[in-house]
This record gives structure tokens, C-alpha cells and sequence, in this order.
């Protein structure tokens, strides 16, 4: 029998919305702004009707720590921001990084700096999703091209988030998030929902920290019986504050050990006609529907040119863009800002092949035409 699928008109911040209570969110704390307002009007809305919480916070600082505190009570929890607040939350992202708090924040990217260009496109916060925190951290970071992968990975940030205990980000430029699409969702039962390990030895035997062959420890609930320290020092395996240099050493490699270890599952990207491909366009988001658009022309025209689109944006899909680097002529990398995930392409480069970039700053969609046009760069 044919799976039932749902199709609805929907927005992209309507699918993310959807996405994530069928992943089992069941906490919201957000602060209105633009482009990202529609996610937390979305979940004051859905959230009640499945037993949910929603709370409008007094800013985006109060709405990372919130759903920080409902995450260690055991609950799937997730907030909405776009640049300004984004940048407000980075201090307890990092918190959620060292004390391995599981939880979603959607980034819906505008102009910046500042208040910058708020209701127009821009992909200005790639590096600020990496780096935006202080410390040497891991972080994951997604990005969905489409209304139907709004709601799919949305689904996946909160599976990785479980399965690895990290903050996960959801990244797309306004374009993404304000495009209306029509939507097949798929039925619940044919949907993978990913919950937290939670421990299974006796309180008395708990250690919140402890090493295994994974890099993630079991996580309780506040109010289960388990005793459990939470800080942003420093810890030992108890969850206490350290400075021993061999306990500090084993807490930072183990926080990348984990996401390390699991690069095969947590990478992912699509490959569009690039088995013949003699130039590769490397892009994301909006710009990846343009540059999808470009190659078809292209191929019209007798050009063999191909797409890489990552949906992993951190960590880095080294070796798929490296691999792309040894069997083409060239890579152009059109994205909505000054060049920010080309330098990470041009960083892996060993002279395997030429790198153009295609930036647009002005607040304005990049075309299949300007993609076209930079084309003529190469052949």
C-alpha cells in the first residue's frame, strides 16, 4: 500500500514549525523579529494543542537560556532568531556547547551588521554559526533550499541534536523562509524521531559526564532522581569545575571526538549532474535553486556544469569538496555575502582548481543569470 501523505500550501517558517513538533518539540521561547517572527507566532499556536509551552521572552538572550533549562528537565526544546538576536544568543550557545544541552536554533538570515537589512535576504551569519561563540567547540549547523526540507530538516536538527547532545543550528536566507511552496508531508510512521539516551544504571551509579566508546553520555532529566551538575566551566566527569590540565583535556577532545565520529551520518549534500562536470557551483539555500537553474541553462548551451549543494554547512563537507576540487576545471561559489563559505573552500584547495566567487550584498537574490554571466569566466 502506498504511503498517505498530507499535502499542504505551506511557508517555510510554517514548515519549520511543523517540522519541529512532529520531531517532538514541546518548548518554545522566542522574541519576535524579522524574517524569523512567523516561527514563534507558528508554535504559540501549535504548541498548546499538543501539550506544549510557548513563552515570549523579553529578549533573545532570556529565549537561549530558556530553552537551555527546559532541554536539562527533558524536554525537546527550540527557539527563532534572525541576526541581531542570533548574535544576542551567542554566549549561552556556548553554554549549550560545553554542558551538551540539546536544542534547536532557527536562524533566518538578513543584512547586517546591526539592525542592517531586515527584511531582505542575505547568507551574512554562515561564519557567525560556526564561530559566533568563543572557545574551541564542534557545532552543527543545517541548511534547507526548500518549503518541503524546512519541515525534513528541522526534523533532522532536533535528531542530531538528541543523538549528540549539541546545540544545532538552522540556517536559510529569508528567501527560504518567506517562499511558499506546496508540501507532501509524509506520514508519522515513516518518520525517524531520535530521542536522548537516558541513563539505565541506578541513581547512585550516574556519572553526567562519563566517557564511552560513543563520546555521548547518557542524559537524565532534572527531577528524575539523578544527581547532575550543570556549568559553564569546565568539568570533570561529575560535572564539577576543573583546571587539571588532564580533565580539561578529556572534556574538549571528547566534545569533538563525538561529532567526529560521526561525520558519515551528520554530513549531508546533494549532487546535481555533477558525475560529467567540468565546472562545479558550490551554493546553498535560495542561491542553490539559481544556481540549479544556471546549470540547466548551461547544459542547453553544451556546458558540462554541475551543482554541489551542501545541507551540512558545519561541520565542513571536507572531503566531498575536495573531491569536487580534483575532477573539475573550475568552482564558482555565488553566495549573499562578502565570501564566507568560499573561504573555506579556497582553504582545502591545493591548487586543484579555480576558484571564482559571486558575492551580492545589496540586499537582492542572486539570478541564474548572474551565475550564467560569471560562467563566461571560465569558458
Amino acid at each position: 500500500m502506498a504511503e498517505k501523505r498530507e499535502v499542504r500550501l505551506l511557508q517555510g517558517n510554517e514548515a519549520i514549525v511543523e517540522g519541529a513538533i512532529t520531531a517532538g518539540c514541546r518548548f518554545f521561547a522566542g522574541y519576535p523579529i524579522t524574517p524569523a517572527t512567523e516561527i514563534a507566532e507558528g508554535m504559540s499556536v501549535r504548541l498548546p494543542k499538543v501539550d506544549g509551552t510557548f513563552v515570549q521572552m523579553e529578549d533573545e538572550i532570556g529565549s537561549m537560556g530558556a530553552i537551555i533549562g527546559a532541554s536539562l528537565t527533558g524536554v525537546k526544546s527550540m527557539t527563532a532568531t534572525s541576526g541581531p538576536g542570533f548574535s544576542l544568543m551567542q554566549e549561552n550557545i556556548g553554554f549549550a556547547c560545553i554542558a551538551e544541552v540539546p536544542c534547536v536554533v532557527a536562524n533566518i538570515m538578513r543584512g547586517g551588521p546591526s539592525t542592517g537589512l531586515p527584511t531582505n535576504p542575505s547568507q551574512s551569519d554562515i561564519m557567525q554559526s560556526r564561530w559566533g561563540t568563543h572557545g574551541d567547540h564542534p557545532i552543527i549547523v543545517l541548511s534547507p533550499h526548500s518549503v518541503e526540507e524546512c519541515f525534513s530538516v528541522t526534523i533532522r536538527a532536533f535528531n542530531l541534536s538528541e543523538r549528540y547532545r549539541v546545540p544545532v543550528v538552522l540556517t536559510m536566507d529569508e528567501v527560504v523562509a518567506h517562499m511558499r511552496e506546496k508540501v507532501e508531508l509524509p506520514s508519522l510512521d515513516s518518520i525517524e524521531i531520535i530521542d536522548r539516551v537516558r541513563p539505565t544504571v541506578p541513581p547512585d551509579w550516574y556519572i553526567p559526564y562519563e566517557d564511552n566508546s560513543i563520546g555521548v553520555p547518557p542524559m537524565s532529566a532534572f527531577g528524575d532522581g539523578y544527581r547532575y551538575h550543570v556549568t559553564g566551566l569546565v568539568h570533570d566527569v561529575r560535572g564539577f569545575p576543573t583546571s587539571r590540565p588532564d580533565e580539561v583535556d578529556l572534556l574538549i577532545r571528547r566534545l569533538h571526538r563525538k561529532i567526529d565520529k560521526g561525520l558519515t551520518y551528520i554530513q549531508e549534500g546533494e549532487y546535481f549532474m555533477m558525475d560529467d562536470a567540468e565546472v562545479a557551483i558550490i551554493a546553498y539555500s535560495s542561491v542553490s535553486r539559481s544556481a540549479k537553474q544556471a546549470a540547466l541553462f548551461a547544459r542547453e548551451k553544451g556546458l558540462k556544469v554541475g551543482v554541489f549543494r551542501p545541507i551540512t554547512i558545519w561541520p565542513f563537507m571536507r572531503r566531498a569538496v575536495e573531491d569536487i576540487l580534483k575532477n573539475v576545471r573550475a568552482v564558482i561559489i555565488p553566495e549573499m555575502n562578502m565570501g564566507q563559505y568560499s573561504r573555506e573552500v579556497k582553504r582545502v584547495d591545493q591548487g586543484y582548481a579555480r576558484i571564482i566567487t559571486l558575492n551580492r550584498v545589496d540586499g537582492r537574490v542572486i539570478t541564474p543569470d548572474d551565475i550564467m554571466r560569471k560562467l563566461k569566466e571560465v569558458y
